[in-house]
């Protein structure tokens, strides 16, 4: 179920920001359906879960476009909610990030890398959806992401040591990830970013 609702969060968040940038209706539905389903994609290739889960059946696939065509039809109202692709992006990496290390813990690794996959899982979506929309993915940008679903993830996997059922630990993982990302939104919490001391100048190639 959890696995559901971050495709419909995340395909919102691929949608919406293919309105933004004039997509037309396919262009949305396809933004949609890779942002929902790519970050699962890479976790199941990696773990050998295949074919994935998120092609194997029907519903990721209709669940996205359905998301896709919410986002086309009400973006002007979704837009009134303040920052809402960040909101819908911080929901549904913060969902991948604990069902994504579930199913690597589920599969037999060992914590540290469940979480790592976990981790993959909720930013690979995002990644691929900001490299279609020409920008830099936030992970590698010096805003907290990466280390918000990774933050989740090891609530997670180290829950089974601390003697917790998965059901203890998957909503608080995700709700500690969307608190992070939230607030480096917000509050501007950062990562220390690289700063070159002396900039070549720019050429205009245009």
């Amino acid at each position: 179920m959890l696995d559901l609702v971050g495709t419909l969060v995340f395909a919102l968040s691929g949608g919406l920001l293919g309105t933004r940038r004039g997509l037309d209706l396919f262009g949305v539905l396809v933004l949609a359906f890779v942002t929902a389903v790519a970050g699962g994609i890479m976790r199941d290739l990696l773990i050998g879960a295949v074919p994935p889960a998120s092609i194997a059946t029907w519903q990721p696939l209709t669940i996205s476009v359905a998301g896709g065509l919410l986002a086309f039809r009400f973006s002007g109202w979704l837009d009134r909610l303040r920052s809402p692709v960040l909101f819908f992006d911080a929901a549904g990496l913060g969902v991948f990030a604990v069902t994504g290390t579930q199913k690597a813990l589920d599969y037999g690794l060992d914590p540290i890398m469940a979480a790592v996959l976990g981790m993959l899982s909720g930013i690979g979506g995002g990644m691929v959806r900001d490299v279609l929309t020409a920008q830099v993915p936030c992970v590698l940008r010096s805003e907290i992401y990466a280390v918000a679903a990774l933050a989740g993830a090891a609530l997670v996997a180290i829950g089974p040591r601390l003697g917790l059922s998965p059901a203890a630990v998957l909503l608080p993982g995700a709700a500690l990830c969307v608190f992070l990302r939230m607030m480096a939104i917000y509050r501007g919490w950062s990562l220390p970013s690289a700063r070159s001391k002396a900039r070549a100048p720019e050429t205009d190639i245009r």
